[in-house]
């Protein structure tokens, strides 16, 4: 069985076998003056170099990133979303193009890893009112013997409203028992796990597209996910780095169902994350991400036991994933970081089932009840669903 470490050596010395060099990744939070919250993928670290500066690495690199969306907060316990994430990726600053690039991703994910082109499947660029097909991508893929599904929107990739833009290709992967049908837009066992990005454009704000002097490809793989494939698991969480967690949670707080045990692994491996990279709960930006995983993790651990805490969290498994993110900050220090966030919701709780008893709110509440709620006495609309929910409101 493959581990995640092998994979992304695996990776990253197949790139650099071929001249890419090794960009440092690292932390969660964007340079300063860079608008989003937190990374959210393999290139935003590199958006100025893929818009034209030279890279003091040269024109081909590789790389390993941590990121977070919270995007698809609410799928978090299906078999495939993480809130933190790792992306192992490729990019060509103006170097060698797209059809190269889908043919090494082939050659990595076929010959590296041992994938069976038969359970392989392609999407392209079918082209729309502004640019045409992606003729080059589907060529490559038809030579390649993989089958091509043409897509619009879901294959055009942009950074924004405006800037970067450009066609993609993504590959996916079957996962199904029985032998691959379907396509991946018609059947969700096919799991995407490469895309690669032919970032030929510039968007405007008038919405009109300028050829990029010098065109990159920038390829963005899901870790855990590959991972999860090579090893013939049924979900993400299955992997070798949330095995700590899975066997750890039900035993100090049994019992657990499927998707509270997924959530509370998520939930908490992210905040460590976030907390290793120097965020504290705060009521607004990246802080408020922060306090909302971990009062998540909170109502769902007292859901079915209000006495359960986050002190019988074992030390073991938030040193197990500052290790794993190449963190350097103290355990001790996040676990207690933790547990004064866990007070203070606590008392939050408490001054908000006090409110809530009033007359005013024994009925169901409006759109001004929650605004009420919200900015005099700080409870937040979810909050306050959460404890109509306790009390058996509804």
């Amino acid at each position: 069985m493959i581990t995640t470490d092998q994979t992304v050596q695996l990776f990253l010395d197949f790139f650099r076998e071929r001249g890419h060099e090794l960009t440092p990744g690292g932390s969660l939070i964007p340079s300063a003056g860079d608008p989003v919250l937190f990374t959210t993928s393999g290139m935003h670290p590199l958006t100025p170099y893929l818009m034209g500066r030279p890279h003091p690495l040269g024109s081909r690199l590789t790389g390993r990133q941590r990121c977070l969306r919270t995007t698809d907060l609410d799928e978090v316990g299906d078999d495939t979303h993480l809130t933190v994430f790792e992306m192992l990726g490729s990019w060509s600053l103006g170097d060698y193009d797209g059809a190269q690039s889908l043919r090494w991703g082939f050659e990595l994910l076929r010959d590296g890893f041992g994938i069976d082109p038969g359970r392989m499947h392609v999407t392209v660029f079918g082209g729309d009112e502004q640019a045409g097909p992606d003729h080059e991508s589907w060529r490559t893929w038809s030579e390649l013997g993989l089958p091509v599904e043409p897509t619009t929107d879901e294959n055009w990739w942009s950074n924004g409203p405006t800037g970067l833009c450009g066609p993609d290709s993504e590959i996916f992967v079957w996962t199904g028992d029985e032998i691959p049908h379907g396509t991946p837009t018609s059947d969700d066992r096919w799991v995407e796990v490469w895309n690669h990005v032919m970032m030929g454009y510039l968007r405007h704000s008038d919405g009109s597209l300028e050829p990029m002097r010098r065109p990159c490809v920038d390829t963005g793989l899901g870790l855990e996910r590959l991972v999860g494939i090579l090893r013939n698991a049924r979900s993400v969480f299955e992997i070798d780095v949330f095995r700590p967690w899975l066997t750890t949670l039900p035993r100090i707080w049994n019992p657990l169902d499927e998707r509270s045990l997924r959530l509370l692994s998520d939930h908490l491996r992210s905040g460590i994350v976030i907390l290793g990279d120097g965020v504290t709960p705060s009521p607004s930006g990246r802080g408020y991400v922060l306090r909302r995983l971990i009062r998540r993790t909170l109502t769902t651990l007292w859901r079915d036991d209000p006495t359960r805490t986050l002190s019988d969290l074992p030390i073991e498994l938030v040193r197990h994933t500052l290790d794993h993110f190449r963190q350097s900050t103290d355990p001790h220090q996040m676990r207690t970081l933790l547990l004064d966030e866990e007070r203070k919701f606590g008392q939050l709780l408490q001054r908000g089932r006090k409110v809530l008893s009033r007359s005013r709110f024994t009925g169901p509440l409006t759109d001004a009840d929650y605004h009420y709620l919200h900015d005099t006495h700080g409870l937040p609309r979810d909050l306050v669903v959460y404890l109509n929910t306790e009390a058996g409101i509804g």
